[in-house]
């Protein structure tokens, strides 16, 4: 199969610095703050804070090596193909959130809830759909 470039758009800035600190999907984590480079900018422009949006990140500290685990580290779980887990270690190590908009501040974008660590690089933002949306 051919390969394909993803080049980061932004990074995330958090109080989340090393992944024993991570709460599992997310439960009780902070609010963050993306800040996107200044070349995408104009992509800003139509957020609203209180909208809620899907975050994809790159888990840049991920093992990619990974293809089971044990569902959120815990030894008593049994053994589990990353594809049907959350993990972030696994081939692809894409972080899927969603999370809402709480603040807007030229290239800053305060989010919350979010899991991700300081220094997780931003791949994409797009808007929660609603059924009639589609």
């Amino acid at each position: 199969m051919p390969n394909f470039v993803v080049s980061p758009i932004g990074r995330v800035e958090s109080t989340l610095l090393d992944r024993a600190s991570a709460p599992k999907q997310g439960d009780g984590a902070p609010d963050a703050w993306l800040v996107l480079e200044p070349e995408y900018a104009e992509g800003l422009r139509d957020l609203q804070v209180g909208e809620e949006a899907v975050l994809l990140t790159w888990f840049d500290r991920a093992d990619r090596t990974v293809l089971a685990t044990r569902p959120r580290d815990d030894p008593a779980n049994p053994l589990t193909g990353v594809f049907s887990t959350r993990s972030p270690d696994r081939p692809n190590p894409i972080g899927l959130h969603r999370v809402r908009i709480l603040e807007l501040q030229g290239l800053q974008v305060r989010v919350g809830p979010l899991e991700a660590l300081h220094g997780t690089p931003i791949v994409d933002l797009k808007p929660v759909l609603t059924a009639q949306e589609g």
